[in-house]
């Protein structure tokens, strides 16, 4: 989450949401300093990991550095006052990207940033002009062209309403346009209707392969069960082999696994946002620790070859199983998932012969063209 100061004016809870911010170019004291960050992304370099920081460029806190020092780059009401346009958001000011001093101010910070990092997290991107991420992007280019760009894009439902708002807001198509990766906020809600029993595991895999034809052929989806806005998995899907397999088919799916603070420990309680709620003991129990080794299995299993530039498809089955396949010049990844963890015979057109199953080790049969599931997730190699 954002690094930066906090603002105190309308401030929500006891420390204030963390998107409320203050100074784009200061640290919170609380965090530590500029030499503490930098000394935390080189201990990422060593580990091989990279380091992305929460950038939110649509508002700031009431009374942040920008607000004093440049109320014209700021959206007024029709009474002149300062103000957002998503009411709930009580305790921020939008910015307006109207104005093309703030283009310059707000480049010039990333690129600052960027000379610490390996790139951004931009919150709600889709609310922001796709013209400055570009400009952005191009800015930041010309001496970190190796920045990574997430996008905090929106569920579609947002996107009509902000429209209907007569405010602008991005598409995910739009947002491809700037940058390297998109949450799939699109596929979401199919998934949460899916889990009510409101729409069939067919109509979720249909939007799923969605993606395919109407995004560019290299695009890469954020995938996530969780976040700091939505509900834990493991509240969401209190049965475990159920959560397994749903963890599975996220690290299987084409793009970018997402892990949120505490979710390879089965945590099922979401953090505050405006308060100080420390994650508990990670040691407190042994189903926490194999979820962790579980989840370890699955980053390995993503670094096959046969993910990189894959044709996806995802179909979904008799007995509430998904099943999916990659196809690539390295191969193919077959991939069945059982969303509620219960046993099935399903077919496949893999030879008849003895695969290893990548999620756990096992080893597992075809026979006259079926395959068994014991309702544990399973992926092979073709």
């Amino acid at each position: 989450m954002p690094i930066h100061p906090i603002g105190e004016k309308c401030r929500k809870g006891t420390i204030g949401s963390p998107y409320a911010i203050r100074d784009y170019r200061a640290i919170d004291p609380a965090y530590g300093t500029t030499e503490d960050l930098r000394r935390l992304v080189d201990d990422c370099h060593r580990l091989g990991m990279r380091c992305i920081i929460d950038v939110v460029y649509n508002h700031t806190s009431p009374d942040s550095v920008l607000a004093q020092e440049h109320p014209e780059w700021f959206w007024h009401r029709p009474d002149g006052t300062l103000g957002n346009r998503v009411g709930d958001w009580t305790d921020i000011i939008d910015l307006d990207y109207r104005n093309r001093g703030l283009w310059e101010y707000q480049a010039e910070t990333l690129t600052y940033w960027a000379e610490i990092v390996d790139g951004f997290r931009c919150d709600v991107a889709s609310l922001v002009p796709l013209d400055f991420w570009k400009y952005a992007r191009e800015c930041v280019g010309k001496t970190h062209p190796d920045c990574l760009w997430l996008a905090e894009s929106v569920e579609t439902e947002f996107v009509r309403g902000m429209r209907a708002a007569g405010c602008p807001c991005l598409s995910d198509s739009e947002i491809f346009q700037a940058f390297d990766i998109s949450y799939e906020y699109d596929t979401y809600p199919l998934f949460i209707r899916y889990l009510q029993g409101k729409c069939t595991l067919a109509e979720y895999a249909e939007r799923v392969n969605l993606q395919e034809s109407i995004y560019p052929d290299n695009y890469v989806k954020l995938r996530f069960l969780e976040n700091h806005d939505k509900p834990r998995a493991a509240f969401l899907l209190p049965d475990p082999k159920q959560r397994r397999n749903w963890t599975a088919f996220f690290f299987f799916q084409k793009g970018m696994p997402m892990l949120y603070a505490g979710q390879e420990y089965g945590l099922p309680h979401l953090p505050e946002l405006f308060e100080k709620d420390p994650l508990p003991d990670q040691a407190e129990g042994g189903a926490q620790a194999k979820e962790t080794d579980f989840i370890g299995r699955l980053c390995a299993m993503h670094k096959k070859e046969q993910f990189a530039g894959s044709s996806y498809e995802v179909r979904a089955e008799a007995g509430d199983i998904l099943a999916a396949e990659h196809r690539s010049g390295s191969g193919r990844l077959c991939g069945w998932f059982s969303m509620k963890g219960t046993s099935a015979l399903v077919s496949t057109d893999l030879p008849d012969g003895r695969y290893t199953n990548l999620v756990d080790g096992r080893m597992l049969e075809v026979k006259l063209g079926l395959l068994a599931l014991d309702g544990e997730p399973v992926v092979v190699e073709a």
